[in-house]
């Protein structure tokens, strides 16, 4: 399973831009061991990267039993992040200070989903 996205991935990211700010939905599931090594990525993640190119933590937190899903949809952990553009976050993961740590997330997870999303507006239209 892949956890990591390719540069064929970020570049369909940048020619889907809507304009605007990101956030970015994390689905995790921790390879054995993986919980303490995803954390220690975090870390750097927040103390660096995010402050860097404009990111920031909107929601992390640990998965429970799913009320409505298939069988495999459970999920470890939930993280949402806001990026001020996708641009920032594909500048982001090219940083080469950023490859050096994103070794750490890979090892740690299992199988991941990222996946972007854009904020509703209300209908002006009556």
């Amino acid at each position: 399973m892949a956890v990591d996205p390719t540069g064929a991935d970020l570049k369909r990211l940048l020619a889907e831009d809507p304009g605007g700010p990101v956030v970015m939905l994390n689905l995790l599931r921790f390879a054995p061991g993986g919980r303490s090594l995803y954390q220690e990525y975090a870390g750097h993640l927040e103390k660096t990267f995010l402050p860097r190119y404009g990111g920031q933590v909107l929601y992390a937190g640990s998965g429970a039993t799913a009320l409505v899903a298939g069988d495999g949809q459970a999920w470890d952990a939930v993280i949402l992040v806001r990026y001020p553009s996708r641009e920032a976050f594909s500048r982001m993961v090219a940083d080469p200070e950023y490859q050096k740590v994103t070794e750490l997330r890979t090892r740690a997870l299992e199988e991941a989903v990222l996946q972007p999303t854009t904020q509703w507006h209300p209908s002006t239209e009556a």
